[in-house]
């Protein structure tokens, strides 16, 4: 192919042409599909993983609740400081978007005009990805396949070269893990400061159905009348 010829033999622009060209290959209605997942439904499916993630672990509670929970509030405090760190990243390497360069490729998303490397999408999901494992490895092995399938779409969709994508892969994955001990140290803390509050406490863990007799259990709860005349008489 002309394409490829144009591109020589270097593997990044090539597996670029080759993912791309699915795109010209498939139905417009799934290329239009591809458009929306890879640009906002991968992105949501990942807010509402974290969200099932939380409610998981808020409803088995234990002891380790407070800890769980700090590690899930870190996963989306990981994706943002991830993407500050590739503000200066984009800047320094200033590589364009792969169709600045590169003809023939059926670009789906359009208005495009910033930095390549490292790709925000991939960068934000890997790093949702990985904090989700970190609390859950269930929920983080989902959190991360889509993470991969997020990657896939930004090449498929013309708009991120593979190597974007991997960068935005490994600086996801090390904001993640590289922080991980200093977030949780003041993270933990603070989740186990939430859950003894008697109005934030349903933050780390579900309060437990209360009974008729519950109250004179609560702290500065008065016991029912009943039970208070039922002890006179004995």
């Amino acid at each position: 192919m002309a394409v490829l010829a144009e591109s020589g033999s270097n593997p990044d622009v090539e597996l670029l042409y080759d993912i791309n060209g699915l795109a010209k290959d498939a139905p417009h209605w799934f290329d239009r599909a591809m458009e929306f997942v890879g640009e906002y439904g991968l992105l949501l499916a990942m807010v509402l993983l974290v969200l099932w993630c939380w409610w998981s672990l808020r409803r088995r509670g234990g002891e380790d609740a407070a800890s769980s929970v700090a590690s899930l509030v870190w996963a989306p405090l990981a994706a943002g400081i991830a993407v500050l760190v590739n503000i200066p990243i984009r800047g320094f390497v200033e590589r364009p978007r792969p169709f600045v360069d590169h003809q023939g490729l059926d670009v789906l998303v359009s208005g495009k005009n910033d930095f390549s490397f490292v790709s925000d999408h991939a960068t934000i999901t890997m790093a949702l990805g990985v904090g989700l494992f970190v609390a859950n490895r269930r929920f983080g092995v989902a959190g991360i396949a889509l993470a991969l399938l997020e990657g896939f779409c930004r090449v498929y969709m013309g708009v991120h070269y593979p190597t974007d994508v991997i960068g935005g892969f490994a600086l996801g994955t090390a904001v993640a893990l590289l922080l991980s001990p200093a977030a949780m140290a003041l993270l933990t803390p603070l989740m186990k400061a939430v859950e003894r509050s008697r109005r934030a406490g349903w933050i780390v863990r579900r309060r437990p159905a209360r009974g008729p007799g519950d109250n004179a259990l609560l702290p500065g709860a008065r016991r029912p009348v009943e039970s208070e005349e039922r002890d006179l008489a004995a």
